[in-house]
């Protein structure tokens, strides 16, 4: 690539403009991404998904998924699974799997260099002696009285620790750097740590296991990995990375960090979401209230949302707090263009027109989206007993409330106006059902005298309407900043005990039986809702909303 014009480009893809003008990496690009799979990714992850994959695609190169799985004790392949699922199900298509774990035996050669370099030694402080004697960003550490083992002793003790003599926490292997640096990362870290632990692919093959940060870089340079992104959180781990590259002398893979997602009422601790599905404070890993990618797309987000979304928070170096609405905006500007429009009741009351004739129906067409004439319309049933809204209704409505009262005419979405004449109530004096009649001559909303009104209600025919679950999601957190929570703040005490309303039996026109899990559609008034992929309760169909119709996000917008 010849031209070094980056207007308008974030840094990243400004930096591998330069890299590629400059022929860093001869013209070479590859990334790649590295989830750890001990959990479900989450919406933070989406984001490194679609630059990984994303620059790949764009600049000519490839991008591998590579699972970090170097802790045997939180992986399993269903995580395994669940993240090539997510990755494809974003759009993106891989260059090839490949797991760290391939890279084991490589990775042990490696360390037996740097021993043998006299740039690694055998510790075996205890795990809390370690922690002790690291220091602090203002005082340095303290040199290991196992340090200056002599290379022999530190070959012999790491082969044995390799082949299962020793139990777990008695020994590990810590790179030789500077006890006094001024970065902490850089003061003789560990490399290896004794585990015996079954893993998930190689059984039982191995008892000691690489730290990430021994890991992940050499992974990168087998990989002829040109640009790792990474999050602002290894910003710290880059000298580190670099370091162990140079003392191989291997492929120089070059580390890039960028600002992490931070949505608001979200969490994204892997660790403390596991704590929800663990302690059953949801329904699983995919609970539509769960900032999962498979929580998102079970309650109906769509791939092309999340990635709309992506683009408009962009790319940074600098942490900001993103308001989650955002994303529903972006849900909106889709699902406005292509969701069929259905009605459906979600609190109920009867309705009898009591000048209709009993026992005749007759069709109604109704549009099933405004906006695109090619969507066609569809038959709804009008018939001498409805169900409206019970908020659509007031014995004593205030001024300004445009929907029924008693004396008081609205339209009936693409049928005709009604008049509440009478109230029936039970003996405890609650209303049971509405008398009203219907003007014939107003069908469509056309009346021959030309009169209007204000108030147009969505309504189901009692004996046509099929009954849904519905079920209304809320944040599942109270707190808008959830990805600061100090470690003695308790994520639970902002658990939002709203985050869920089930309506077991709402009443739909018959269209909405029609929808196939996965479909999306809005429901007038109500918001945008999609056919559960999961779940079907009592034999009658699942319907998520996604989220409402109030556009809180692009009205915050308009008062900046």
């Amino acid at each position: 690539m010849g031209d070094t014009d980056t207007t308008g480009m974030d840094f990243i893809r400004a930096r591998v403009v330069e890299d590629n003008t400059t022929d860093r990496f001869n013209g070479k690009v590859q990334t790649r991404f590295p989830p750890e799979p001990n959990g479900y990714l989450h919406i933070g992850h989406a984001k490194a998904i679609s630059l990984d994959f994303g620059i790949a695609e764009e600049f000519g190169g490839k991008c591998k998924l590579r699972f970090d799985d170097t802790n045997p004790t939180k992986e399993d392949e269903e995580f395994v699974h669940s993240i090539k699922e997510d990755v494809s199900w974003l759009g993106h298509a891989w260059e090839e799997v490949v797991f760290a774990s391939d890279y084991f035996e490589q990775l042990c050669e490696w360390a037996v260099k740097l021993i043998r370099d006299g740039k690694a030694y055998v510790d075996s402080q205890t795990p809390e002696e370690i922690t002790a004697t690291r220091g602090t960003p203002t005082e340095v550490g303290a040199d290991s009285p196992f340090r200056n083992r002599s290379v022999d002793e530190n070959l012999d003790l790491f082969e044995r620790m390799k082949k299962g003599e020793f139990p777990n926490g008695t020994h590990v292997l810590r790179a030789k750097i500077d006890m006094a640096h001024a970065n902490l990362n850089m003061r003789d870290p560990v490399m290896y740590r004794i585990l015996h632990a079954h893993h998930h692919r190689t059984g039982d093959e191995w008892c000691i296991y690489p730290l990430y940060d021994w890991a992940h870089g050499q992974s990168d340079s087998l990989e002829q990995v040109t640009h790792s992104l990474c999050t602002l959180e290894f910003e710290n781990h880059r000298p580190l990375y670099d370091w162990y590259i140079e003392q191989l002398g291997i492929w120089p893979s070059r580390q890039i960090e960028f600002a992490p997602l931070n949505p608001s009422y979200t969490m994204l601790s892997k660790r403390r979401l596991r704590a929800l599905v663990e302690e059953g404070l949801v329904s699983g890993w995919d609970d539509p209230r769960m900032p999962t990618i498979a929580g998102l797309r079970r309650r109906g987000y769509t791939a092309r949302s999340i990635a709309e979304f992506l683009k408009k928070v962009g790319v940074s170096k600098t942490e900001s707090l993103v308001d989650v609405g955002l994303l529903d905006f972006s849900l909106r500007e889709e699902l406005n263009e292509n969701a069929r429009r259905l009605m459906a009741v979600l609190d109920p009351i009867r309705v009898v027109i009591t000048n209709y004739p009993e026992g005749r129906t007759e069709e109604c067409r109704a549009q099933n989206n405004p906006g695109d004439a090619g969507a066609g319309d569809r038959p709804m049933i009008f018939s001498r007993e409805l169900y409206i809204e019970r908020s659509d209704f007031m014995d004593d409505p205030p001024k300004k409330y445009f929907r029924l009262a008693p004396g008081r005419e609205v339209r009936l979405k693409h049928a005709f106006y009604i008049t509440c004449t009478d109230v029936v109530r039970d003996d405890a004096g609650e209303i049971t059902e509405l008398l009203c009649t219907y003007d014939p001559e107003s069908r469509g909303g056309e009346t021959p005298d030309g009169r209007k009104v204000k108030g147009t209600l969505q309504w189901v025919s009692a004996s046509h309407a099929v009954n849904v679950e519905v079920r209304l999601f809320d944040r599942l957190f109270v707190k808008e900043e959830m990805n600061t929570l100090g470690a003695d703040d308790d994520f639970r005490n902002y658990l939002n005990p709203d985050s869920l309303q089930v309506i077991p039996a709402a009443k739909a026109e018959a269209a909405v039986a029609e929808l196939q899990p996965g479909d999306h559609c809005q429901f007038l008034r109500h918001g945008y809702f999609c056919a559960d992929t999961k779940e079907t309760a009592h034999g009658l169909p699942v319907i998520n909303r996604i989220t409402g119709l109030r556009d809180t996000w692009a009205k915050l917008q308009q008062k900046q």
